[in-house]
């Protein structure tokens, strides 16, 4: 198979799709690796660490498309007319990657014209099988740890308790909202920093992954369990969230740094620190706001920004964590599309064959023959 791999345009995108690593052994499986030129150049892979493994670098996307049965992107491909990733691709081809289809659900109106088989890797289920292929696990992890990293960097004191001759400095106090894969993270990362550390789930069944980090477990009692489909948090009703919002704010006087990782699938993100909260935080606190690309779990984070409130207090609005840490979030996706290409592949590897009664199929495939067959993006 003729495999292609783009050059990322999307804001604030740095990662690529394919290293030069996962390049051969798709190589050595028989496979041709075809790279845009400087696809990996945002994660300082240069495109001679292609050429050494044998993949074939172009420059034009006529060039690079042409013939191809697969292509690997990062994010959901660009169809404007000064770029259109999807112009070039032979009709039937396949496309792989992060396609987010609840933000781009137009795009599979251009999926379906070209009759492209499109599996959008943030819908593999969370179950023991996929493991490998969990593309949102693996780069969440490296998002957790980055935002603690982007916090230490904006706070003016040491995370450490520090004793010195000149007197004690006292260890900061974070806190993480939201005890997924990204909070755990930030919980382990923050803790071996030397901060005293709190977090905050809805799900009841978080506290014992917190607590065995180490940190605080904040809970607020609920009626109904707060855990939805695949293991994600759900929404809550407004008895809750009245509760959750004044235990937060008790804990907010005290804490230095907050870092908010609450997604709801499908769904905007859950406010978490209003502007009512923000006035009670000490001046030289940072949050870091994880969820600003679905709307923020902060009333005043803005995308892409820092900010400072009135009171001092710092609102962090990167956006695509994972990309400020690009080489290591490229080399963990590359690997997840390795895997998740060898289960679609046929016995012999030469070409691919899902299996369409397979739960990992069944739940990326989002277009094939010209229609949307997943359900969730089916038109009523």
């Amino acid at each position: 198979m003729k495999i292609a791999v783009l050059k990322e345009q999307r804001p604030y995108e740095a990662r690529v799709a394919l290293t030069p690593e996962v390049a051969k052994k798709l190589k050595d499986q028989g496979h041709e690796v075809w790279v845009e030129k400087e696809a990996g150049a945002a994660s300082s892979i240069p495109d001679t660490a292609y050429t050494e493994v044998g993949a074939t670098i172009f420059t034009t996307l006529k060039e690079g498309l042409g013939g191809a049965q697969v292509l690997l992107k990062v994010q959901a491909p660009l169809s404007e007319s000064s770029r259109n990733e999807l112009e070039g691709l032979p009709e039937g081809a396949t496309v792989i990657g992060l396609l987010s289809p609840h933000t781009y659900r137009s795009e599979m109106a251009q999926y379906n014209a070209k009759k492209l088989k499109t599996f959008s890797l943030e819908m593999v289920p969370r179950i023991t099988r996929a493991q490998s292929m969990d593309v949102l696990s693996s780069q969440s992890n490296l998002a957790g740890y980055r935002a603690v990293i982007e916090g230490a960097s904006l706070f003016d004191r040491a995370f450490p308790m520090m004793m010195t001759a000149a007197g004690t400095i006292a260890p900061a106090r974070v806190l993480v909202l939201g005890a997924g894969v990204a909070g755990l993270q930030a919980i382990a990362t923050a803790k071996r920093l030397g901060a005293i550390v709190s977090a905050f789930d809805v799900r009841a069944a978080a506290k014992e992954q917190v607590e065995s980090l180490g940190a605080t477990f904040i809970s607020v009692d609920a009626p109904t369990s707060g855990e939805g489909a695949g293991g994600y948090a759900k929404e809550m009703d407004d008895d809750y969230k009245k509760r959750q919002a004044e235990k937060i704010t008790e804990t907010l006087k005290s804490q230095d740094i907050v870092i908010t990782t609450a997604l709801i699938p499908g769904r905007p993100a859950p406010l978490l620190v209003t502007e009512e909260m923000l006035s009670v935080m000490k001046a030289g606190s940072v949050i870091v706001d994880m969820a600003v690309e679905s709307g923020g779990n902060c009333a005043s984070s803005k995308l892409g920004e820092v900010i400072t409130t009135p009171r001092g207090v710092k609102i962090v609005g990167y956006a695509n964590l994972p990309s400020r840490i690009s080489r290591d979030a490229s080399a963990l996706y590359a690997r997840n599309v390795m895997h998740f290409l060898t289960l679609l592949m046929s016995k012999d590897g030469k070409d691919l064959a899902p299996d369409p009664e397979d739960e990992i199929v069944k739940a990326t495939l989002l277009t094939q023959e010209g229609a949307t067959v997943h359900p969730h993006f089916q038109e009523k």
